[in-house]
């Protein structure tokens, strides 16, 4: 028999009222479910509140049951004498409950047991999310009763059946406590099965009242917008679940940012999107657009950078504000000088390239670099243009068809670093190649997406699909929506070189990634989508 499928992350959104549970208890030998086993199961199914079946068998032990054990259960030798063994009472017990959630009293307790003989006879651990009756307890109600037992709750809440250490009238107490503990999570908007399984574990946080703020959320994707007092949009998130995902700020996140954004918070506001693509990219444009206080680490610098190799005679790289005038733009943008610096010295590693910015043969000796043999510098005159030119076609070949020109010299000289026991150095030197890898990746990834003009693509999990234009989101759609009306136009003739923006280039990158997830197929595009033959390996991918 095959164990109930795993329930999805997508079950979590269920209202509790279609929820299925099966509240059970069990009897054993001892405490340790390596040395006792199971004398008793019980257990009653409920969905909507409505009773579906009730499930009770004595089990043989096949061991003998302690004294202090009959005395507090009733349950002796002689009971469970001619009772089914586990192997038979199990599968029945398994068929009883599907995949329906799981409740018990220190519910831990009863699950030890019933994975140990699942896994003894081959089944694997069950797979249906639990609930704690004593841990949803201690969270709603510790302050009006005096302890937590399963007879203490159900006095409580006026059980019909008092627990008698039996485990058919103990998995029926303990439903009624359920539904009396569900009663109270309501009044604080537990309603769907996400919600409880979060609040066993919730802290709670100060401003706990306000997380009524997230009724009108949805268990949809999308992205959320948190507003203060005067109306001012001070964060921007997005969300595969807005409503679990807001909610968890509420349970006890005790950093000091949440702290203070819920201190602020005034009003939430929301967009559902078709897909997580198209999430991604809605919270990137908000953010752009109206660059939120707290969202400082995710939001595109204003002033951005890029790497340029100099219109000059003996041409040098430079790290530059504006794409365009003269010179060759490599890599960028950048979001300042100290992101850009890496890709510069990875390349200054990587091979002879001029560093010094002095007017050629202005003097006697030669530069420091040059001195030291790293680089080619026209300074002293003796270099000339032809000999210089080697090494620019190496770069320019590096760049744009042939990574491994640049990467290979970074790998080798990384791993004499370390032969050498020189670790800190090869440390430098292994960022730097990893930083210049990105960039050539995220180059390449630009101009294949310039060229192809519009893309039409659909994921092949029937997740969504979505229209590119030059690596910019036009529209998504979900999966059997009827996509809209289109044009696939021929990219341009010019398509340009770098993004002239870091909310561009950070687009791209969402889309690419999208793209190159190993789940998307191409529709139509309406120009060539190809990448160059030779790929940007990585590190450990070049043998040296």
């Amino acid at each position: 028999m095959a164990l109930p499928r795993q329930r999805t992350f997508d079950d979590l959104g269920s209202p509790l009222i279609d929820v299925p549970f099966c509240v059970l208890d069990l009897e054993t030998t001892g405490g340790s479910p390596a040395s006792c086993g199971i004398t008793e199961i019980g257990a009653v199914r409920y969905r909507g509140g409505q009773l579906e079946g009730t499930f009770q068998t004595l089990v043989n032990p096949r061991s003998e049951i302690p004294a202090f054990i009959t005395v507090m259960t009733g349950i002796t030798q002689a009971m469970v004498i001619e009772a089914p063994a586990i192997e038979e009472a199990l599968p029945a017990f398994l068929e009883f409950m599907g995949d329906a959630v799981i409740v018990g009293h220190n519910v831990r307790f009863d699950l030890s047991f019933l994975n140990a003989a699942a896994e003894r006879l081959g089944y694997g651990r069950l797979p249906n999310r639990s609930t704690d009756t004593l841990a949803l307890a201690r969270r709603l109600i510790h302050g009006d009763v005096h302890d937590l037992k399963l007879s203490t709750l159900a006095a409580h809440f006026r059980s019909p059946t008092p627990p008698t250490h039996r485990a058919l009238d103990d998995a029926k107490a303990t439903a009624h406590v359920l539904w009396g503990l569900l009663e109270i999570a309501g009044t604080i908007g537990v309603t769907h099965l996400d919600d409880l399984m979060t609040l066993p574990t919730a802290r709670g946080s100060s401003h706990y009242r306000k997380i009524e703020l997230t009724d009108s959320l949805p268990r949809r994707p999308g992205v959320y917008l948190f507003r203060d007092r005067n109306g001012e949009i001070f964060y921007v998130g997005k969300a595969k679940n807005l409503r679990t995902r807001v909610r968890s700020y509420f349970y006890g996140d005790t950093r000091r940012k949440i702290e203070t954004m819920l201190r602020e918070l005034d009003r939430i506001e929301h967009r559902v999107c078709e897909t997580e693509l198209e999430a991604e990219i809605t919270e990137l444009r908000l953010i752009v657009a109206h660059r939120p206080r707290h969202n400082r680490r995710s939001r595109p610098g204003r002033a951005a950078h890029w790497i340029k190799l100099t219109d000059e005679a003996f041409p040098r790289l430079s790290v530059v504000r504006k794409p365009d005038g003269p010179g060759t733009l490599l890599f960028g943008p950048y979001r300042g000088q100290q992101a850009a610096r890496p890709v510069v010295e990875a390349l200054w590693d990587a091979l002879p390239i001029r560093r010094c910015t002095g007017k050629p043969g202005a003097r006697e000796a030669p530069c420091a670099p040059a001195q030291l043999g790293v680089a080619l510098c026209p300074c002293d005159g003796t270099l000339t243009r032809a000999e210089y030119a080697g090494v620019i076609d190496l770069l320019d070949r590096g760049v744009a068809a042939d990574p491994d020109l640049l990467l290979t010299p970074l790998a080798a000289r990384t791993a004499a670093l370390a032969r050498e026991e020189r670790f800190e150095e090869a440390a430098w030197l292994r960022d730097r190649h990893r930083a210049l890898a990105r960039a050539l990746e995220r180059r390449r990834a630009w101009s294949v997406l310039q060229q192809a003009g519009t893309i039409h693509a659909a994921a092949e999990d029937g997740s969504g699909a979505a229209l590119i234009e030059r690596g910019r989101l036009v529209t998504a759609w979900a999966d059997g929506h009827h996509p809209p009306l289109m044009t696939i136009a021929p990219p341009s003739a010019d398509p340009s070189q770098l993004p002239v923006d870091l909310a561009d280039a950070e687009e791209a990158h969402l889309v690419w990634r999208w793209l190159t997830s190993g789940n998307v197929r191409l529709v139509e595009a309406g120009g060539v989508v190809a990448e160059p033959r030779l790929p940007v390996r990585s590190l450990d991918q070049i043998a040296v």
